[in-house]
Parts: structure tokens; C-alpha cells; sequence
């Protein structure tokens, strides 16, 4: 990929960003331009720091960068994923069943729908208590057991449709190796009745693996006079390529749900990762949820820039970070169940693009991959937000509001929803020297109350949250991620710096054994393994 910064539009975006007018004057305009609606949803650009001809602009960039080519691309199953010559096709994941798409003289739709099947079987049989643990009593509990994508993505949906999840079921997710996520688990569990789900695509992640063990060991523990095959058959199902890893475990490969290189784990909601989802929520809302998705996808594959709403995410988040210097996005659901929903972008986000060299093994010459971050409103309004209305960083927001509620609790929701448009008021609008003033306080407040706003928001407000919903939303961000690493040139779908950190973890962990190879490492390293193994033998 070659150079965005060089490119008519990007030099025209740096003239604009550097002159572009404050928020507040340019929202006396009319911005219905900046509103774009998907399905149902409501995305609203105009109190982001834009005009017409930056708006053009951004479009006349994302064509100059081959955006849709690209996309096209992707879709087709070209291996994009040049680092590890794979193909990115989690969006074949929610292709409905009629739909054909074959990737190296295979028809991958048929594969998707045939692990979705077996998976509706399995959570049925969970659900209606037809899956017996050891002593025979029926499950209660479900834990599913993974790290990055296979919990984060996993952990969110269960939160986000917590007004849909079968009430005699409980769900945990477990993915810290730290011994206290899966011991304060298990208090909650009883051996007889818990499910485990191991999502590992290699079945080798040292995390994963660790927790799946001591978690085989409890059930184990609980069962003495029990055969331990017929324990774990009872007790373990696994999200996995590696069919002889998973029998050597003692899981039955019948009970392995299987799926493929062309899935990150990022990406992997839609796969056999989504199982806990669909034991929760059940198939039929499990597929509420694909279409959800796959509603978000046509949107991004066959609308102009218009009512392209990836498109024009993706590239305003450009926009931000290279134009306007803004390096840092809060996420701000005001939904309690949206809770999870910041920290799942942040993978998605950040993994995907915190990358410093390009596709074509250049290095970067220009700002890439914003940190993206958030909680929940109306927490975070007695949290963080006096530095997102004062403070010296300017954050873009994403304000995420739902109409409808799930609970009936007077004007609560009423109440919520005020609180974000105002929210969304202050934040691009502020406040200056003379509005202050002329509130009648002592003069020696006033500096001490402007607001000086000229903070980017997009507000996006969604008529309730449903599977089907949620869908959409976690697809537009994920195209919108697409959109900008392929603006910027960078490959979105691969994590070295993520995986050199377990390499050299697993070096650490050899010198714990072996004190001498601490000698392998630079001397701090070295003095802090030091260090621990003094602290550890003292207990």
C-alpha cells in the first residue's frame, strides 16, 4: 500500500484541519447531511468537527485509497491478511444459508451453517436440560473459558442481551491466568452442574489451557469414583482446530465446534465462539443477532457514500487522528448493559490497528490506531468527564443511546437519555467567558467554569437493544476499523506485537524452573525474576 499522505485529498485535509472552523459555529448550520441511518439506528455526525467540504473531501480520500476495491476484496476471500497470507472473512460468518461463497474451490457458507447447526443442537440440549453432568442432574452453570476475542466478545454479548438470557442458566467467563478469576468462579459453581466451554483455536494457549486444566481438576476432584473420560465427556466442550489436542484432553471431538484460519479472534463473535451466546439467548435470537450483523455488512458492501455509514465512520475517525490531532476516542454507552462494549472495542480497535509499518513492510510516516476507551453513562459522568469537558486533551466521544428501555422504572430512562444529548450538547458546544458570566456568579468562578467544548460526538442512538441490534452495532465498528486501516495502508488483522510478549513469557517462566537462564535476559528482567523467586519460596 502506498503512502495515504500523499494522496490530493490527504493534502487537502491537512489545509482544512488546520483552519477548520470551532464546532459551535459550524453547528448553526444545516448538518442533516452528517445523519446517517442504519436499519433502525441513528448515526449522527453533525456535532463533529466537519464541514461540507471536509465531508467530500473524506469521500473523494476514500476512493483515491481504494477503499471499496479492498472491501471488495475481502469479501471475495482474497488473503488481505498479507503477514500470514490468510484470508479475513468473518463476515462470511453471517452469510444466510441460500448464499454461496467459495474460497479456494470450497463453499465456506456450507461450513458456517453446518457448525451453527451443530451448535443450536448442543444449546438446546443445555437449555431444556436434556445435558446431564456425572451424577446426572442438569446444568446450571456455564463457564466459558478463553482470553482476547474468545471472551471479550463472548463476555459483552452476555451483558449486552442480559434481558434475553434463560433465567435458570448462570454464565461466568473466566480468561485471567491470575488463579483468582477462576477460583472466585468457581465458588459460584457446583461440579455436578457446570458446563465448561475452552475456546482456544490451537487448543495450546498457555492462559486458556492453564485455567481448562485446574478446571478439569476440580470436576475431577469432586467425581473420585467416577471414570475421568466419562467426567470431562460430561463437563467440557470445546472451540477448536485442533481435534487431537482436544481428544488428548479428554473432550469427545464430537463435542469440538470447529473454526478457521479465515476467523480472527477479534472477529470471531459470529463462529463457534459465540456458543455461550447461544446457550444464553438461544438459536433463534442467536440468529437475530447474525442478521443483525449481516444487515450492517450489505450496508457497508453495496451503499454509496451517502448512506454508507462505515464509510463515513471510518473515515472521520481518520479525520480525527491525522487532521485534527485528536489521539484518544471514549465510547460512552448510556445503557447498563452495554457496559462491556467499551472494553471489547478496545481489541478490536487497538489490535487491530496499533500498527507502525505498513502492509507493504514500510514504516509510517503518520499517526494511525486511536486508543479507544469508556463506561458506561452515567457513571462516567461523576468519573472522567471532567477531563473530556476541561481538560487539556481533546477526546472525540461516541455517545451510544437507547430509546426503549427493558425495565419499566418510571422516567428513568427519560432521565438517561437527557443526560446523554446534554452530554452531547456540552461536549461539542461548551461554554464561553460571557454565557458564564451572565448566570450572575462572583467573577472569580467564571474562568473556572467555561467549558470550552469543540469535542467531536457522534451520537448514536439505537430504538432498543436486541440481538438484532447489537449485531449492527458490533459490525459497524468492525467496518469501520476495516475502513481506516485500509485509508492508512496498515493490515488489520494481524497481532505480532501481541505475540512476542508470550514468547518471551514462556523464556520467563522456563527461568523460574531453572534460576540460570535468568542469565538469558537483560539485567533488569533478570533482577526482577530474581526478585519473585525470593518472594515466592518465602511463602
Amino acid at each position: 500500500m502506498s503512502d495515504p499522505t500523499l494522496t490530493p485529498a490527504w493534502q487537502t485535509l491537512a489545509s482544512a484541519g488546520a483552519s477548520i472552523a470551532p464546532i459551535r459555529e459550524l453547528i448553526d448550520q444545516d448538518r442533516s447531511e452528517f445523519r446517517t441511518n442504519l436499519g433502525e439506528i441513528e448515526v449522527d455526525f453533525s456535532r463533529q468537527r466537519i464541514n461540507s467540504s471536509v465531508w467530500n473531501t473524506l469521500k473523494e480520500l476514500v476512493v483515491e485509497r481504494k477503499v471499496a476495491h479492498s472491501r471488495d476484496e475481502m469479501c471475495a476471500g482474497v488473503h488481505i491478511n498479507v503477514t500470514e497470507d490468510r484470508a479475513v472473512l468473518h463476515s462470511a460468518l453471517r452469510l444466510p444459508r441460500d448464499s454461496q461463497l467459495v474460497v479456494d474451490g470450497v463453499d465456506i457458507v456450507d461450513q458456517v451453517h453446518s457448525v451453527l447447526d451443530r451448535m443450536a443442537v448442543l444449546a438446546e440440549r443445555v437449555r431444556s436440560g436434556d445435558w446431564r453432568g456425572f451424577t446426572g442432574k442438569r446444568i446450571e452453570s456455564v463457564v466459558n473459558i478463553g482470553i482476547g476475542g474468545s471472551d471479550l466478545g463472548p463476555a459483552m454479548a452476555h451483558q449486552a442481551l442480559g434481558a434475553f438470557v434463560q433465567p435458570d442458566l448462570e454464565f461466568f467467563f473466566v480468561s485471567n491466568v491470575d488463579p483468582a478469576d477462576l477460583v472466585e468462579t468457581l465458588k459460584h459453581c457446583d461440579p455436578e452442574t457446570t458446563l465448561f466451554i475452552v475456546a482456544s483455536k490451537t487448543f495450546t494457549t498457555a492462559e486458556t489451557m492453564s485455567n481448562a486444566q485446574q478446571a478439569r481438576d476440580w470436576v475431577r476432584k469432586a467425581a473420585t469414583s467416577q471414570d475421568p473420560d466419562f467426567i470431562v465427556a460430561h463437563h467440557f466442550v470445546a472451540l477448536s482446530t485442533n481435534e487431537r489436542a482436544v481428544s488428548d484432553f479428554g473432550i469427545d471431538p464430537a463435542n469440538m465446534f470447529e473454526f478457521w484460519d479465515w476467523v480472527g479472534g477479534r472477529y470471531s463473535m459470529g463462529s463457534a465462539i459465540g456458543l455461550s451466546t447461544m446457550i444464553a439467548v438461544g438459536s433463534q435470537q442467536f440468529g437475530e443477532l447474525l442478521n443483525g450483523f449481516h444487515h450492517a455488512d450489505l450496508n457497508f458492501e453495496n451503499e454509496p457514500w451517502e448512506s454508507n455509514v462505515a464509510l463515513q465512520m471510518g473515515a472521520l475517525a481518520v479525520w480525527n487522528r491525522n487532521f485534527l490531532g485528536i489521539d484518544t476516542t471514549a465510547v460512552l454507552p448510556y445503557a447498563q448493559y452495554l457496559e462491556r462494549f467499551p472494553a471489547y472495542l478496545q481489541q478490536l480497535t487497538m489490535e487491530s490497528n496499533g500498527k507502525s509499518v505498513r502492509s507493504d513492510g514500510e514504516s509510517v510516516s503518520y499517526d494511525t490506531g486511536a486508543i479507544y476507551w469508556g463506561e458506561p453513562g452515567t457513571n462516567g459522568q461523576h468519573s472522567f468527564y471532567q477531563l473530556l469537558h476541561q481538560g487539556t486533551n481533546t477526546v472525540a466521544c461516541d455517545i451510544i443511546v437507547v430509546a426503549r428501555a427493558k425495565h419499566d422504572l418510571g422516567d428513568q430512562q427519560s432521565m438517561l437519555v437527557a443526560n446523554a444529548l446534554a452530554q452531547a450538547s456540552v461536549l461539542s458546544l461548551g461554554m464561553d467567558a460571557n454565557e458564564v458570566a451572565a448566570s450572575s456568579i462572583p467573577a472569580g468562578l467564571v474562568p473556572h467554569k467555561v467549558m470550552p467544548g469543540n469535542r467531536p460526538v457522534t451520537l448514536i442512538m439505537c430504538p432498543e437493544l436486541n440481538p438484532f441490534v447489537l449485531g449492527m452495532l458490533v459490525a459497524l465498528y468492525e467496518n469501520c476499523v476495516f475502513v481506516q486501516g485500509a485509508i492508512w495502508g496498515i493490515n488489520s488483522f494481524d497481532q505480532w506485537g501481541v505475540e512476542l510478549g508470550k514468547k518471551v513469557a514462556t523464556g520467563i517462566s522456563e527461568a523460574f524452573e531453572s534460576p540460570s537462564l535468568a542469565a538469558n535476559f537483560d539485567p533488569s528482567t533478570a533482577a526482577s525474576i530474581s526478585r519473585y523467586l525470593n518472594l515466592r519460596d518465602q511463602g
